[in-house]
């Protein structure tokens, strides 16, 4: 058997330096300054009501993927670990140590005593086996992004009622931090046997401060406090239950209308606030909150079986006529940074690519001329009589999306690319996704090490690109997954983030920072490592 060693509040000392990074914060002094300094102790009691800028996909921890999906999703249930948001650090959570194997395919986690699920059952070591077989399993198809954290994974060996050793094939580096994630929250055993379909539905039994009340799909939903909750993580501002009595979620798509309802006092908090709701939160005696967010940043991912981007010199002349400064000055805000890699500046393991990512609109000619295409009449370059042009899928999960397109439209539009944008539900694209039917794939995800770069653009994972396996980035990818050793594991990342812009997979545009309108009476809300946000702290002064 390999050895194992024991890091009852940390990490294990080979992955430390990885794992810690200075997370940006925009905007607030830190994770407790996020909702201002309160003037009074902590009050219990009220609901609060939040905006939300897009319909939820579901609340099932697993399976959502979205901010406003996992704003709700994230209260009802608790993962394995935590990540410090300041520091980076994994600290104890439902489980209060662990051992890891030498070799980093055995991880052993020894759960906290006295935790229950919503439905009064003690956490064991088979909800732990329960979650990540079903995640690795059935689920697997529908929590695309859990699955690829699981990459490997074998079996979870129940030792004791307290005690269950995750197993994998082959070394998996990016696991430790994996288990803090929302994807991987532990769920009761009965709930791994519900159909995927009814649990993002509702149909699901956590152990986190808020239970569910209700949701009704592409209006919202409401969480009420759980009493008797006294297992918050280390990075939380207190122990025990939430001070508020209740959330309600409601879907405001008009960011205009989130910002005069928290004006006028029909709101509490409002998600996604673009630069021109700014004055009129703030003239309120309100507060925006921003944080930058860690992965990989909003892009272009381009199906590389399609002509013209089948061509590496178009997705090439892509990466260079895009102005992203512009795009941040003009329809963002200073919370927002552009992309200068394929990871955002927050994550672990980024690696500055900014030589890479210059606007150069002449440049960008002269590749699109050495292809073959040539400007037509109006401005849009032709080839063999056929218009250069391009469509890029989109869903409107950030309020700003559909500006920033149009923006960058524009850019291409001065290249001689005509960019059509296609505006799908979330369901809608999807479907695109899994046919394979789409030029350009609009999205961003969001996550605090650099391995989300082997779920989005490994042959083996997601792979949006529909490439072929490569000798190139597949390799890079598959290496760093097995690197024990923090500085050989970045050099490993810095050289897969540059392969994929060299090979035009990706094209970046902007970093996502969260943008969360508060009103003046409302404190204690606060971020996660990932952005995401957490209620436990939040509480709303009382008459």
């Amino acid at each position: 058997m390999v050895p194992t060693h024991t890091r009852p509040t940390n990490i294990p000392a080979a992955l430390a330096t990885a794992m810690v990074v200075a997370l940006t914060l925009a905007g607030c002094a830190g994770p407790d300054a996020a909702s201002g300094a309160a003037p009074t102790d902590p009050t219990p009691g009220g609901t609060l009501r939040f905006a939300l800028g897009a319909a939820p996909q579901g609340v099932d921890p697993q399976q959502v993927g979205t901010n406003v999906s996992i704003y709700v999703a994230r209260q009802l249930a608790d993962s394995l670990t935590d990540q410090d948001p300041e520091t980076g650090e994994i600290g104890p959570w439902l489980a209060e140590s662990w051992d890891v194997s030498d070799d980093l395919t055995r991880f052993t986690f020894h759960l906290r005593d006295g935790v229950t699920f919503s439905d009064g059952s003690p956490l064991t070591a088979d909800d732990v086996r329960a979650s990540f077989d079903a995640v690795a399993g059935d689920l697997g198809a529908t929590a695309p992004l859990a699955a690829s954290y699981l990459a490997g994974y074998t079996k979870t060996e129940v030792v004791d009622e307290h005690t269950a050793t995750v197993v994998f094939d082959e070394a998996n580096a990016q696991f430790l931090q994996a288990t803090s994630t929302v994807s991987l929250a532990i769920l009761s055993e009965e709930t791994a046997a519900v159909d995927p379909a009814e649990r993002l539905q509702g149909d699901v039994v956590g152990s986190g401060p808020f239970v569910l009340d209700s949701y009704t799909q592409d209006q919202g939903a409401v969480i009420t406090r759980r009493e008797g909750y006294d297992w918050a993580p280390g990075s939380s501002e207190h122990d025990g239950d939430a001070y508020l009595d209740s959330i309600e979620f409601t879907v405001v798509p008009e960011s205009g209308v989130r910002a005069g309802g928290l004006a006028s006092d029909q709101f509490d908090a409002v998600g996604d606030v673009l630069p021109q709701d700014v004055p009129q939160v703030e003239g309120s005696g309100g507060e925006v909150l921003t944080r930058a967010n860690p992965g990989v940043p909003f892009v272009l991912q381009p199906n590389v079986t399609r002509p013209p981007l089948d061509d590496p010199d178009v997705r090439r002349a892509l990466l260079v006529a895009v102005d992203r400064q512009e795009l941040v000055d003009t329809v963002l805000s200073a919370a927002f940074k552009p992309a200068t890699s394929v990871l955002a500046s927050t994550t672990p393991g980024y690696a500055d690519q900014s030589d890479l990512l210059v606007s150069d609109p002449d440049e960008a000619g002269r590749l699109l001329d050495a292809a073959g295409w040539k400007k037509g009449p109006d401005g849009i370059r032709e080839k063999d009589g056929e218009p250069l042009e391009i469509e890029a899928t989109y869903t409107p999960v950030f309020t700003g999306s559909g500006a920033v397109l149009e923006l960058a439209a524009q850019q291409l539009r001065a290249v001689g690319i005509d960019l059509k944008l296609r505006q799908l539900t979330a369901a809608e694209q999807t479907t695109a996704q899994e046919s394979g039917d789409y030029d350009l794939y609009y999205y961003n995800v969001t996550r605090a090490d650099a391995d989300i770069l082997r779920t989005q653009f490994s042959t083996a994972q997601r792979n949006l690109s529909l490439r072929e396996p490569d000798d190139a980035v597949d390799p890079l990818l598959d290496e760093q997954l097995g690197e024990a050793d923090p500085a050989a594991r970045e050099a490993l990342v810095a050289d897969a983030q540059r392969e994929i812009l060299d090979q035009g997979l990706a094209i970046p545009l902007f970093e996502l920072a969260q943008s969360i309108g508060v009103r003046g009476d409302v404190h204690g809300v606060t971020f996660d490592a990932s952005s995401r946000l957490l209620f436990h702290d939040a509480w709303i002064e009382q008459e």
